[in-house]
């Protein structure tokens, strides 16, 4: 069915990825058949911003264009992840009488209406509003307030807002490419759909998001996200130290990096050698792998650190009990699981989407595609859920996508 077809783009700092799926099941239990995958390199993006619209207009291009291929279809629409340091999330709250004796659905959109209603700033747009809890004459701790009787209705709500110029930029790259933005997305909450369950979620874990030019975390407790932020770090930096370290060009680092990179010494042989390119004039050279393995450990240490002192000054050190999720490229690095137990002294694991998708699986089942595969299944959730019996469209803005936000979130 046509209707069900989505796409989406993640486009990060080196990389852009596009996924095309198609929805599967129902509107209780969505999910995506994955139909074509494609990826190019890019340099047209810096920390979740557009720096250079045509680099990033090409690479949109190429990447769907090798997506459509594989799936042997055209979509004209994509859904696209938005991420960066520029993303900013508040707690705003909302009251509301009730209008009969039972809270109903009307009762619940007007008080997310008042929550809703504050002022962002001109540079920004509001991208989610994700309830965290209800109170029904202050009674709290209340998810789903419908059907239950009280004359006071308080939401406690996180909005989250991304700047202007950073959204306009994004859907001018892919408007230019030839498609039309359905929605922008976060990324952090597209991932972990993708990668981090419901107990995860709901027993506390932290979804650290491992990109190039930065690193993203979410926190995530009783349920819902608690916490988001960015650090202005990733595994650009990485491929600099390498470059300074050992004397190499940066297409070189970055592929001393992949093959032979580890972000834990303690994980390497000290006798092992490995063989690095030389400059102009000079032939390759030859150093110990531990070398190049300090360097990595020394700066995603530092990385690392730097997302502890986050969640601690959030309130949530100590509280995660599910641990921590790794997405993103960096979480690929061997030795970067260890090293992170080793920094939050908690259970860490790769996160690798698999849950609720079916198709050319195999394509998407790394941690690098967390975040296009967890649009896939956003988007899916959409088309999906957005039909009733007899096939009358739901309300989009107070239908599915608000439900699953309020369900996962």
């Amino acid at each position: 069915m046509r209707d069900r077809l989505v796409a989406t783009l993640d486009l990060g700092s080196s990389k852009t990825f596009a996924v095309i799926a198609e929805g599967t099941g129902n509107a209780r239990e969505p999910g995506a058949k994955i139909l074509g995958v494609g990826f190019a390199r890019t340099t047209g993006v810096k920390r979740g911003v557009v720096r250079d619209i045509e680099e990033t207009t090409r690479s949109i291009t190429q990447a769907m264009r090798d997506a459509e291929r594989m799936a042997g279809l055209e979509i004209p629409t994509v859904y696209c992840g938005i991420a960066g340091d520029h993303v900013q999330t508040r707690i705003s709250t909302g009251l509301a009488s009730v209008a009969s004796e039972e809270i109903t659905r009307s009762d619940i959109e007007r008080v997310d209406d008042v929550a809703k209603a504050i002022s962002l700033g001109d540079d920004y747009e509001l991208l989610h509003y994700i309830p965290q809890e209800y109170k029904v004459d202050n009674q709290g701790g209340i998810n789903d307030p419908v059907g239950m009787t009280g004359l006071r209705l308080e939401v406690e709500m996180c909005l989250v807002a991304v700047q202007n110029k950073a959204a306009q930029n994004l859907r001018k790259s892919v408007e230019r490419a030839g498609y039309k933005v359905t929605e922008l997305v976060l990324e952090p909450l597209a991932a972990s759909m993708a990668t981090v369950t419901a107990d995860e979620k709901e027993i506390g874990c932290a979804l650290i998001d491992l990109g190039s030019g930065s690193t993203s975390v979410a926190v995530f407790h009783d349920g819902k996200m608690r916490h988001l932020s960015s650090i202005p770090f990733g595994g650009a930096n990485v491929t600099s130290d390498i470059v300074q370290g050992l004397g190499v060009t940066q297409s070189d680092a970055e592929r001393l990096k992949e093959k032979s990179g580890c972000a834990y010494t303690p994980l390497v042989d000290l006798d092992e050698v490995i063989e690095i390119p030389g400059t102009a004039g000079q032939g390759p050279r030859q150093v110990k792998r531990e070398l190049l393995a300090h360097i990595i450990h020394q700066r995603m240490d530092e990385i690392l650190g730097l997302v502890a002192d986050r969640i601690e000054e959030a309130g949530y050190a100590g509280r995660l009990a599910a641990g921590a999720i790794l997405t993103g490229g960096g979480a690929q690095l061997s030795g970067i699981v260890e090293l992170t137990r080793e920094v939050f002294a908690m259970p860490v694991r790769e996160g690798i989407p698999g849950e609720g998708i079916v198709g050319i699986v195999d394509h998407v089942q790394a941690p690098r595609f967390a975040v296009p595969v967890g649009l896939a299944l956003y988007a899916t959730r959409q088309v999906v859920g957005g039909r009733m019996d007899g096939g009358q469209a739901v309300d989009r803005l107070f239908g599915p996508v608000k439900r699953w936000l309020q369900d996962f979130f």
